[in-house]
């Protein structure tokens, strides 16, 4: 079959600038040819930075896209047979968003054995669930999942894609972008359909300092990924009825990469993004022995330990622990900060908490704007006075 990417020779001079604009590392130089391998997205940055105009790209494969219908998709991360809470989430985001454009709200599920899920997501504001199950779907990798959701998209065509904002999604939604050839918004906080009927997509940018408005007016579908706890999800319906579509999607057998095996991590286990309750340590911890009074209320109150960047990046404890824009965001029903100051990319991760105690020394660190409570004291004396008071009761 023929790449809906190719070289002409007698154009091609061998320059190199395309093998050093590719992000992918997929094109190489041979005999002053270039030479496109298989890793190849079709992302454009070398045929945008050709010279000579020697790389070529089908525009058949963009023109598949382009007629869409109103509808809007949420992708069903799943693992070990359970959806991720972020898909919910999406859904209940989907329903504001296809009440405006006038569509339905589709879920797609691909996987081995998953279709007990299809009922789920239903229950969860589904109206149709694509399904996909075949083998080679057993466990995530993006070459099959890619192929299959590319197969889906060119036959039924969504106006509107969105992903969990999660290791998996971010994989996953912008090599299937590049596929489409289309748009894609990441790590966005707000979804909304303009007076034009375009998904308004806001994202923080420059560090937090201020959100940035996007939109895909041109390519269809528009594309986002999507923090998990920013977005309210439905309450479950299990009398809601809906459709689910199985779909045969042509899967190759022969891919680069394969899961030999999944090895959980050594240590404590972190579940910050589906937590009820957060407490986080910051800098204001001082040390890393210190983090056990963190651990201590956490486990009091029945919640799960955080940390700030500040801590992780000190050494204090893990990564998997961080709250912010660089780690995971939490929406929980109580945050309770200890020394944490408040820096604009700590509250993207936190501040859809519903309520929010902060204790730090500094009565002026920017945590107290956001706090419900603020308590101005060394941690050192009140946390312990608070684990007490929380076993007496």
């Amino acid at each position: 079959m023929k790449k809906p990417i190719w070289i002409i020779p007698d154009k091609c001079t061998g320059c190199e600038i395309c093998v050093q604009e590719c992000p992918f590392g997929a094109i190489t130089v041979q005999d002053m040819l270039a030479d496109i391998g298989d890793a190849c997205t079709i992302c454009g940055a070398c045929k945008d930075a050709c010279p000579t105009g020697a790389i070529v790209i089908e525009e058949q494969q963009r023109k598949s896209t382009d007629a869409s219908g109103n509808d809007v998709w949420v992708f069903a991360e799943h693992r070990a047979g359970r959806l991720a809470q972020v898909v919910f989430e999406l859904l209940g985001q989907a329903h504001a968003l296809a009440h405006e454009t006038g569509g339905r709200v589709c879920s797609v599920l691909l996987g081995e054995k998953v279709d007990s899920l299809a009922e789920e997501l239903i229950a969860g504001g589904a109206s149709i669930v694509y399904l996909t199950e075949h083998p080679e779907l057993a466990d995530f990798r993006d070459e099959p999942y890619t192929e299959c959701l590319e197969q889906l998209v060119h036959g039924f065509k969504p106006s509107i894609l969105l992903f969990g904002a999660t290791s998996t999604g971010r994989s996953l939604a912008p090599r299937l972008a590049g596929r489409l050839r289309t748009g894609l918004t990441a790590d966005c906080t707000g979804l909304e359909i303009s007076d034009d009927g375009l998904l308004v997509q806001t994202r923080p940018a420059f560090g937090g300092n201020i959100m940035a408005t996007i939109v895909c007016p041109a390519r269809r579908p528009q594309m986002a990924t999507v923090r998990p706890r920013v977005m309210k999800r439905l309450e479950p319906d299990t009398s809601r009825r809906g459709e689910v579509v199985r779909f045969g999607a042509k899967i190759a057998s022969a891919f680069r990469t394969q899961v030999l095996e999944f090895v959980e991590e050594a240590g404590e286990l972190v579940n910050l993004e589906d937590a009820d309750i957060v407490v986080t340590g910051g800098r204001g911890i001082g040390d890393a022995k210190n983090f056990d009074l963190v651990r201590d209320l956490a486990a009091a109150l029945g919640g799960a330990v955080g940390a700030s960047r500040a801590a992780v990046d000190a050494g204090w404890i893990a990564y998997s622990h961080q709250v912010g824009q660089t780690g995971k965001t939490v929406g929980p029903k109580l945050y309770v900060a200890l020394g944490v100051s408040g820096a604009v990319q700590h509250l993207a991760g936190m501040s859809s908490s519903d309520i929010i105690v902060a204790i730090n020394k500094d009565p002026d660190a920017p945590i107290f704007k956001l706090a419900t409570y603020g308590i101005v004291g060394d941690v050192f004396e009140v946390v312990p006075a608070l684990i007490e008071q929380i076993k007496r009761r």
